[in-house]
């Protein structure tokens, strides 16, 4: 499905998000014209899901990451559905993860500091529907965020 110059672009967009097509044309050699060919069909594909940008959270004041393992109670049928529809609606949640196991589904949360986490936990996350058990993980440091690829 991809060819070398597929796998030389990815990896080189990977490495510096921040390129143009021109820069990347330049950087591996071809025109510009088939860099936007090979993207466009990367996309069409869905190899290339889309191009986002990377928030710094603590620069804008978000200076605590909690990470909350729910256990769901799967004795109701829309366990799932409901909460993770519930969950979608708090505005520092930024990601939800479920799993097969003990662990349902993962929240990571973001707040400017712990009182303001303990009004999101007591306000927002205690209210999610169907929760049998909650464990909260403190992130202290990120070691490591890359999310690219070895292509």
């Amino acid at each position: 499905m991809l060819d070398d110059l597929d796998r030389r672009l990815l990896r080189r967009w990977q490495a510096e998000p921040s390129l143009s097509p021109a820069d990347l044309a330049e950087d591996l050699g071809v025109s510009v014209g088939k860099i936007s060919r090979r993207v466009t069909r990367m996309q069409e594909t869905g190899v290339i899901e889309g191009v986002s940008a990377v928030i710094d959270w603590a620069a804008l004041g978000y200076a605590v990451e909690v990470s909350l393992r729910v256990t769901l109670d799967k004795t109701q049928s829309r366990a799932f559905d409901d909460f993770i529809e519930a969950a979608r609606q708090v505005a520092e949640v930024t990601e939800i993860q479920t799993f097969l196991g003990r662990v349902d589904v993962r929240l990571n949360i973001v707040a400017r500091d712990m009182p303001h986490y303990q009004a999101i936990y007591r306000q927002q996350i205690l209210t999610l529907p169907h929760i049998a058990d909650i464990e909260a993980l403190m992130q202290i440091a990120r070691i490591k965020g890359n999310e690219a690829l070895p292509i």
